[in-house]
């Protein structure tokens, strides 16, 4: 049970932390609605522990998410605990600081999971402790960096969007047969999987070899086959302008960006788009591309129960001469999806850029 009038308590409480938790599923939920602004979930515990309201950062230039969360729950508020997956904002930006609303709402005690590293949104703190609120911060870090906020909050750290490296193979790691064919390597729940993954990120990332070979349309479908209402971006990086004019990327189902410079300049578009967190799908070339630039930071890769003995592999040259230098991750996930097996795991050493400021 949380006890919010109780100042001076710095640790947050078992009600808190699973209110946490909920947050994160919350701004999960939201994932691919909200760039350049943080998938933030918010939760507020009345004065008993009970949780009286809750919500999700709306598109640019709605309300964050703890001020939907304080809306719902009304003057159930009045000497609560305000719980959210990142900092509240201080500032004065498309909408007011948080902070002002929290406070207002007669809240006694803040829990949030992460610090806001985005310097014009960043101060929200001290703002509410400044104002008598007790704050608890940097609250369950591991979860954090695995929900959206965490790809967020990376992507604010690295200057340019998380990167997900998704790739389906059979389980001698081929992506195609020796004639080229790879359509269905996957099973149809995995297929699903994907769309549902395309549809928590702001752009879906391809080579125009992908383009010339498959002719996908790389768009985001439910379960009957339907356009989703929203769509991410479309990337496709050709630099010898290779891409056709009736290229199924190029039709109006979804907007389209196709990227006649280099890879790093590429992601920096992106970053200057809005994108915050997308999704590399291109082939072999262009993902060994990324990881010598490191500029993956996690893989979901998609294992048929299937041999081929020749083809093209998951992954092109990488440069590494030796098994020292092998390139190491650590494992998230291991799920059945279907006939096939899910794995995620995230690369240990993607190295930041210069921080940027970003729109929260």
């Amino acid at each position: 049970m949380s006890h919010p009038a109780d100042p001076g308590r710095a640790e947050a409480d078992d009600a808190e932390l699973e209110a946490l938790r909920q947050c994160l599923s919350i701004g999960d939920a939201a994932a691919g609605l909200t760039s350049p602004n943080p998938p933030v979930g918010a939760v507020v515990l009345d004065a008993s522990g009970r949780v009286v309201g809750g919500g999700a950062t709306q598109p640019p230039g709605g309300p964050h998410a703890e001020v939907v969360a304080l809306i719902q729950s009304g003057t159930s508020a009045v000497g609560g605990t305000l719980v959210s997956s990142l900092e509240p904002c201080a500032h004065h930006g498309r909408t007011g600081p948080c902070t002002d609303v929290i406070a207002a709402a007669g809240i006694t005690r803040v829990v949030f999971g992460a610090a806001d590293p985005n310097p014009i949104a960043a101060g929200g703190a001290a703002a509410l402790r400044s104002r008598g609120i007790d704050v608890v911060e940097d609250q369950l870090p591991d979860e954090i960096r695995r929900s959206a906020v965490g790809r967020w909050l990376a992507a604010t750290e690295f200057g340019r969007p998380h990167v997900t490296w998704k790739y389906a193979c059979t389980l001698d790691g081929r992506v195609a047969a020796a004639d080229g064919s790879s359509r269905w390597i996957t099973s149809e729940p995995a297929r699903a999987d994907v769309h549902r993954l395309r549809a928590g990120l702001d752009a879906v990332l391809v080579g125009s070899g992908t383009v010339l070979t498959d002719d996908p349309q790389l768009t985001v479908r439910d379960e009957a086959g339907k356009l989703a209402l929203r769509q991410p971006t479309r990337f496709v990086f050709d630099r010898r302008g290779r891409v056709p004019a009736n290229a199924l990327v190029r039709d109006t189902c979804a907007p389209t960006t196709v990227w006649d410079g280099d890879l790093r300049a590429g992601l920096s578009a992106l970053y200057d788009m809005g994108a915050r967190a997308v999704l590399l799908e291109g082939g072999p070339t262009l993902a060994a591309a990324f990881l010598r630039a490191d500029c993956v930071d996690r893989v979901v890769g998609y294992l048929a129960p299937a041999l081929l003995g020749a083809g093209p592999t998951v992954v092109g040259d990488l440069e590494i001469p030796d098994i020292g230098q092998a390139l190491r991750l650590d494992m998230e996930d291991v799920t059945l999806i279907g006939t096939d097996v899910r794995v995620t795991a995230v690369l240990r050493a993607a190295r930041p850029a210069q921080p940027a400021a970003a729109g929260h």
